[in-house]
């Protein structure tokens, strides 16, 4: 799932989560919204769970190949994306080594 994304855009998305997760969703949104791949656009969906758009939330949901109707809270939506975020990072590494 995750081995589109570039080492660099993997260090975007954490600091993208990290603004979204102290509350600076419109930065967020705006930097996500220039990444590719499907971890991007999960968080481009959570970006919309936490703005409360929930149309544009479960289009972005779908072109990650997430089920929207079957997603968790806000909090553990995010916990589950740093974690997915994490083993992209750790595989990325694995393979540059």
């Amino acid at each position: 799932m995750t081995a589109m994304q570039t080492p660099d855009e993997l260090r975007q998305l954490q600091g993208l989560a990290a603004q979204l997760q102290a509350g600076d969703w419109h930065a967020a949104h705006d930097g996500v919204q220039r990444i590719p791949g499907l971890l991007a656009a999960w968080l481009h969906g959570i970006v919309h769970l936490q703005e409360g758009d929930l149309e544009d939330a479960e289009n972005w949901y779908e072109r990650a190949g997430k089920r929207f109707r079957q997603r968790e809270s806000l909090a553990q939506e995010l916990a589950q994306f740093h974690a997915a975020l994490a083993q992209a990072m750790a595989e990325g590494a694995a393979a540059g080594a």
